[in-house]
C-alpha cells in the first residue's frame, strides 16, 4: 500500500475508492492493488499528455493565421484586378 502514499490527495482518494470497491466485491488484495495501480498509471499518462496538447494547439493557431495571411495575400490582388 505504500504506492498510495506517493499520490496526491485527490488521486489517493480515487485510487483508494477503487481498491476498496474491489476488496468489497471479493477480489483478492493483490488483484485489487494491481487494478488501482493500473488506474493510477492511466491517469498519470494522460496528465503527461496535457502539456503536449497545449503546445499543439498553440502551433495549430499559428498555422491557421499563416494560412489566412497567405489566402489574403493571394485574393487581394485578384480582387483588385477584378474591380479596378
Amino acid at each position: 500500500m505504500n504506492w498510495l502514499k506517493r499520490l496526491s490527495s485527490y488521486e489517493c482518494h480515487c485510487q483508494r475508492q477503487v481498491y476498496d470497491a474491489f476488496r468489497e466485491a471479493g477480489v483478492s488484495e493483490e488483484k485489487s492493488t494491481e487494478a488501482a495501480k493500473a488506474i493510477a498509471d492511466f491517469d498519470t499518462r494522460f496528465a503527461k499528455l496535457e502539456p503536449e496538447l497545449l503546445k499543439l494547439r498553440a502551433d495549430l493557431l499559428v498555422l491557421k493565421w499563416m494560412v489566412g495571411l497567405v489566402i489574403v495575400a493571394e485574393v487581394l490582388p485578384l480582387l483588385k484586378t477584378l474591380f479596378a
